[in-house]
């Protein structure tokens, strides 16, 4: 019985989530996105790729630390990227460097896929900015509003402060 109550309980939290909803639509968008990529005979290519390929489109080649700025990433996080791209066939390495630092630059393959990239980015764009015309408040705004508030305290802070909360059973 106990057993059926926690169980109850741990799906009360994800039936009542702020954040899932957000997470699955944000979700959802990239899968259509992805969707659209393999129905373009481009099975490797991933809706992350595509600002760093545009990016490394401006310039002959970049480091990852570059690059991981360019598109306010973590360097982790693009040299995963980058390595995924890579075995996509999308980037290779480039000259240059001093050894401890090394470059890539797009591909053959890369460069033959960003008219459509491009495309992409802005019919993206469009679309948001479709579906903020038909909602009442903008998607856009809601993310400033977002962080400005997050500017007076950080997410993390609010976390810290909530799962104290939680884990003294002051929250439900």
């Amino acid at each position: 019985m106990a057993d059926q109550q926690n169980q109850a309980s741990r799906q009360d939290l994800l039936d009542s989530s702020h954040w899932r909803p957000l997470w699955r639509m944000l979700g959802e968008m990239d899968q259509d996105i992805a969707t659209l990529y393999r129905q373009a005979g481009l099975p490797g290519l991933r809706p992350r790729f595509v600002g760093p390929l545009i990016q490394l489109s401006r310039h002959e080649s970049m480091t990852i630390q570059e690059l991981a700025t360019a598109v306010e990433v973590t360097h982790s996080a693009m040299s995963q990227t980058a390595a995924a791209m890579r075995t996509a066939g999308f980037v290779e390495s480039a000259e240059g460097g001093d050894g401890r630092t090394r470059r890539i630059r797009l591909s053959d393959r890369g460069r033959e896929i960003l008219p459509l990239l491009e495309a992409e980015w802005r019919a993206t764009e469009a679309t948001v900015r479709e579906l903020e015309e038909e909602i009442p408040y903008a998607l856009s705004r809601a993310v400033e509003d977002v962080n400005a508030a997050l500017a007076t305290r950080s997410f993390r802070q609010r976390l810290d402060d909530n799962l104290a909360k939680a884990l003294d059973g002051r929250l439900r």
